[in-house]
């Protein structure tokens, strides 16, 4: 048989089939489709293999290779992307063992159990992993379902009974579950579905799940500690991942939990779990979007050629470029400071392709622009006070430690556009009762006198307002203010929100980090033409159960609106309650 040409590479670029498949001298142990390891040629002793049967296995030997994929890594990893496969000249079954460079012949290993863990690994990269959901997942996002992309998703068979368990009553529980087994249902039913061969979960419409669902049919069993009861519904759930994991060791499988002590138990046992975290709009507080931006100190200079600059009644625009622009969203505060040079303090109106709009902000640290008495104290108070007196502003989220200022500012800012300027019929408040301690229990009266405890922080800054208002006025007007003021604030439950629309009202939602981003855009969603909502809270005082600074509501908010034209937010960063309150939020 005649040699074939010699490669017109270097061997060095070939790709590890032409070592395996062309090499006379020194065959690859990696087995060939179709050849048992026993009928290999180079496994028994060359002398006494008859001519004949070498020639009948080599054809079959070489048919089968063409086909086949090797599973030995690439012994040049720089060489993998440029030679994938073997270049189409390599056709032959021997070449002269001189070609063969003996480093490269050193380097070239038997597919043994390294490469078979090398396989395993980058096939499961691209198998889809199987998710075990625990009960609560479904029960805190009933849509967790078709969260998951092209990966699969299994519920074992205590997770429907403890669905079923869960789907009576009012709240919000119950109604997650109640959502969860039509959602099940509707799955189940889908035409030409196999349950017991999975079920695409695209069929009702979400197109963005494109793995199955699969259901406990047939009982599965694992061997837990003893110490595990085995009648406990999560420990049931446990069994079914490890039992999972042992029938398809050649998948990922992952419990999905948000109970903490339950992850813990199932990697104590060697299994994966995982948080669900499509609730969560930040991993971590710190990345929240805080609304102002400090420009560096070489902007004017970067800007001396190309800034254009033009006057509006009392403000002064500014057209910049450069690459700062990519930091900018619309309504973002931006300052600049350094010593010797003046100041700006600005807010982003417009972006264009590579260039923005500042537009310079109302000052009011002066007296003679002073909200209903009060004046900002600081730049990020001062940053508030625009958004909150911007008509063209419709939505407003405040957040800072305790004593900041959100509470007095934004009551400060309706009283003015509502008394004065009128602007807006009535202020709106609202906030999310979850009690600190022990709840005092069921309350007396009526909506505004159940409030009424929950609402100290109204009282408190209201009585600060009307005491500066009243100036000289003596008791009688001290009187005739606060029922006016009183006449103007309704206090209102979140729970009769559902279904009412407010029109031309200011609303302000506070302590928002206590709810749900459900519960967010239920409150939000009330505003009707001409209304403005305020929420404000404080990330570090969350007092709702399972809810976190990553899945708070106004979190969601703050992400959500961020960048839109109607929208602002700011985040306090100083407080100016007092030297005692600021000291205990810094040291406690």
């Amino acid at each position: 048989m005649p040699l074939p040409p010699a490669p017109s590479k270097r061997a060095a670029l070939l790709a590890p089939e032409a070592y395996s498949l062309l090499s006379n001298e020194e065959p690859s142990d990696v087995p060939v489709a179709g050849v048992q390891p026993a009928e290999w040629p180079h496994v028994r002793n060359k002398a006494a293999t008859p001519p004949a049967a070498a020639a009948a296995a080599a054809p079959t030997a070489k048919a089968s290779a063409r086909g086949r994929k090797s599973e030995v890594a690439n012994p040049t990893p720089a060489h993998r992307s440029e030679q994938p496969t073997a270049p189409p000249m390599v056709r032959g079954a021997h070449r002269p063992r001189s070609a063969v460079l003996p480093a490269q012949t050193a380097t070239l290993q038997p597919a043994g159990a390294a490469a078979r863990r090398r396989s395993v690994k980058s096939n499961s990269s691209s198998t889809p992993r199987l998710f075990v959901l625990d009960t609560n997942v479904l029960l805190h996002d009933p849509m967790s379902l078709f969260r998951f992309e092209e990966h699969d998703i299994f519920l074992p068979m205590i997770v429907l009974e403890e669905l079923d368990g869960h789907k009576k009553g009012m709240t919000e529980v119950a109604r997650n579950g109640r959502q969860t087994s039509r959602t099940l249902d509707a799955l189940a039913a889908q035409q030409g579905g196999d349950i017991a061969k999975g079920l695409k979960l695209s069929a009702t419409g979400h197109q963005t799940a494109r793995g199955m669902l699969f259901f406990q049919t047939e009982p599965l069993k694992a061997d837990l500690p003893s110490s595990l009861p085995q009648g406990k519904a999560d420990n049931q759930i446990l069994g079914v991942v490890h039992a999972l994991r042992e029938k398809y060791p050649q998948r990922e499988v992952i419990l999905v939990s948000k109970d903490i002590n339950m992850r813990v138990k199932a990697r104590a046992l060697g299994l994966a779990a995982e948080d669900y975290q499509n609730d969560k709009t930040l991993e971590d507080g710190e990345l929240l979007y805080a609304g102002a931006l400090a420009l560096p100190q070489d902007f004017w200079v970067r800007q001396s050629k190309a800034i254009e600059s033009w006057q509006s009644g009392s403000h002064t625009l500014y057209r910049v470029g450069g690459p700062v622009v990519a930091q900018f969203h619309i309504n973002q505060f931006v300052y600049f400071e350094a010593p010797g040079e003046p100041s700006l303090y600005a807010r982003v109106t417009e972006i264009r392709d590579k260039t923005a709009v500042l537009k310079t902000l109302k000052d009011y640290t002066h007296l003679k622009n002073a909200v209903w008495g009060v004046t900002s104290r600081n730049r990020e108070q001062n940053f508030a006070l625009n958004l909150l007196m911007d008509p063209e502003v419709d939505f407003v989220t405040l957040a800072g430690t305790a004593g900041t200022g959100k509470t007095l500012m934004a009551l400060a800012s309706g009283l003015t556009q509502v008394l004065d300027d009128r602007r807006y019929t009535e202020i709106i408040m609202t906030r999310a009762t979850v009690s600190v301690g022990e709840d005092i229990g069921f309350l007396p009266g009526t909506e505004e006198e159940k409030m009424g405890p929950w609402m100290g922080a109204l009282d408190d800054n209201l009585e600060f307002l009307a005491k500066g208002d009243g100036g000289n006025a003596g008791e009688w007007g001290r009187a005739a203010t606060n029922e006016l003021i009183r006449s103007r604030i309704k206090v209102k439950s979140m729970n009769f929100m559902r279904g009412r629309t407010f029109m031309n009202k200011y609303v302000i939602i506070d302590e928002a980090q206590n709810l749900t981003p459900k519960q967010m855009k239920t409150l939000i969603t009330r505003a009707g033409p001409g209304t403005k909502i305020i929420c404000m809270g404080n990330l570090a005082q969350i007092d709702t159960p399972y809810l976190t600074e990553g899945s708070s509501g106004l979190t969601y908010a703050v992400d959500r609106f961020k960048g839109w034209p109607h929208g602002g937010h700011i985040t306090l960063a100083r407080g100016e309650r007092s030297r005692l309150a600021d000291f205990a939020s810094e040291v406690l």
